[in-house]
């Protein structure tokens, strides 16, 4: 059985799978651009299940198109980027900030009738800590600040003022719509969490917090590494979103 060629915008980027049914749709963390999960992208879909990028608006091929006020919103852009009920099964997959964007894309999914197999949330806060936390800094300087902290990001790049112009439009985007996030609830998919061991912004005891908000399974799985450990695991992470 393979995947319906799916009618996706552009700016969703596609990895056609081996002939495993469904599909799995990454959604980066914040200023992330899609091009950073294609290595994760061409993992999964060497392993059966076509997988598939999504980009946020406010960056790479999405710059000029405007951000979206709140998480929610974009949530529900990226959804009506394609006929996703038609894809099969979907394995959803969000890193950071991807995990709750991922999270209102299964409630939009959910609502409007596609099949939705699993939530793996990555390295992120779950909805009910995003709503009640203190709002992400939007200056310049700080969010620079904050990008450092997280890692994940080539130092060398960071040296280049044009390069930094374009990840700090696109990261206060992201934080803006964080801020403004009132969301929450349930899914009926399983959800199932990843960290790194050595991650000092999110740790084991908050990706337990994800718990409620399903009401099929969920589990927790550590992995050696901080922030950003899924480009240690790539292969181990690939198996595990194809597994189901």
């Amino acid at each position: 059985m393979t995947t319906p060629q799916l009618q996706l915008a552009p700016w969703v980027k596609h990895y056609p799978g081996t002939g495993k049914a469904g599909a799995a749709v990454i959604f980066p963390h914040a200023g992330g651009a899609a091009a950073t999960y294609k290595p994760l992208a061409t993992e999964i879909s060497g392993k059966g299940r076509s997988a598939y990028v999504v980009q946020y608006p406010s960056r790479a091929d999405r710059l000029a198109h405007p951000a979206h006020t709140t998480v929610e919103q974009l949530a529900t852009d990226l959804f009506e980027a394609g006929n996703w009920s038609e894809a099969g099964p979907l394995q959803l997959f969000g890193h950071c900030m991807g995990a709750v964007v991922a999270f209102e894309f299964a409630r939009v999914a959910e609502e409007r009738g596609a099949q939705v197999r699993g939530l793996w949330v990555s390295a992120g806060q779950a909805p009910c800590d995003v709503v009640a936390a203190p709002d992400l800094p939007t200056a310049p300087r700080q969010m620079l600040a904050e990008m450092v902290d997280l890692g994940g990001t080539d130092p060398r790049l960071l040296g280049d003022p044009d390069f930094v112009d374009l990840l700090l439009v696109a990261v206060g985007a992201d934080y803006r719509a964080l801020n403004r996030y009132t969301g929450g609830g349930r899914i009926t998919a399983d959800i199932h969490a990843l960290g790194g061991r050595s991650d000092h912004r999110i740790d084991q005891d908050m990706l337990n917090r994800w718990a409620p908000h399903t009401d099929g399974a969920f589990t927790l799985t550590m992995f050696d590494g901080g922030h950003f450990y899924v480009n240690d695991h790539l292969d181990t992470v690939a198996e595990l979103v194809n597994e189901l």
